[in-house]
């Protein structure tokens, strides 16, 4: 590798600090890949090391990083254990962070490269927002929200979380209740026209390729659909995958699950159509 960073520093949102890893290889093709984890996730959680591997190995430059506000702390990248920030989380603070590792891969990567991101889940949602960004030349959703608006409770739920301050959602994996302040919502409030994936959509100007699962039991796969509607491309559908097409964490297997190596085979195909660099 001519660049290997591991848990490098940068500053998030509300100034807090957060980690990145950054790599490029010796046969690098000109294109970088910022990976956007999704909710409740992490750089390092199941396979996003051997995806990273995988675009590694075809010639990208690739960058993970933790959202700043993700629950995980700069000493224990890989435990929810800071829950007030994520409790203080929000979508616009996501967007605050994927503006500066932008900065930063821009600044270390060489001139004229292309930078591409890819998100999931959460993550790709937010991709779409933060590709509108001009240094952005490709942007990939895999199994990604086609609206934050209705992530939020309404009527009654949502006035019990005004006067109640907090609420918390179960993590499955980890057992634990994690609190959201309704400060989350009062940010998505002041920032609505900018968070908005629909209208993200409307205006960009770059090439976008959607992918999901056929069987996601998360983000079920019409929000997909009502993403490639919005940009007017093909949904590219990973028949039978779930959300996380079939990746685990922890995966302590050397290979990928099948479903989740078509997803790079596939994106990768789309990364190379039509690029300068290829």
């Amino acid at each position: 590798m001519e660049i290997e960073l591991k848990n490098a520093a940068f500053v998030g949102a509300a100034g807090k600090e957060s980690l990145y890893d950054l790599s490029l290889p010796h046969n690098f093709n000109g294109q970088v890949i910022l990976f956007i984890h999704g909710y409740m996730g992490f750089k390092d959680w199941g396979c996003w090391k051997l995806v990273a591997d995988f675009f590694l190995s075809k010639g990208y430059g690739f960058v993970k990083f933790n959202i700043s506000h993700n629950g995980t702390s700069t000493q224990d990248p890989l435990t929810f254990v800071d829950l007030n920030a994520f409790a203080e989380n929000s979508y616009f603070k996501e967007l605050i962070d994927i503006r500066s590792m932008i900065d930063i891969v821009n600044a270390k990567f060489p001139l004229k490269c292309e930078i591409n991101l890819i998100g999931h889940s959460r993550g790709g949602g937010m991709a779409l927002i933060a590709g509108i960004d001009e240094r952005i030349h490709k942007i990939v959703s895999w199994a990604g929200i086609s609206s934050i608006a209705k992530r939020f409770p309404s009527g009654e739920e949502l006035t019990k979380w005004q006067n109640e301050g907090v609420k918390y959602v179960h993590n499955s994996r980890t057992k634990q209740d994690l609190p959201l302040n309704f400060s989350q919502y009062e940010e998505f409030k002041s920032h609505e026209d900018e968070l908005s994936i629909e209208q993200s959509c409307k205006h960009l100007k770059k090439s976008v390729a959607i992918f999901h699962g056929t069987n996601d039991e998360s983000v079920n796969i019409s929000e997909g659909k009502e993403l490639a509607a919005m940009l007017n491309v093909p949904l590219f559908t990973i028949e039978g995958a779930n959300h996380s097409f079939s990746a685990t964490h922890p995966w302590n297997e050397p290979h990928f699950p099948g479903a989740l190596l078509e997803l790079c085979e596939r994106t990768n195909e789309f990364l190379l159509t039509n690029s300068s660099r290829a």
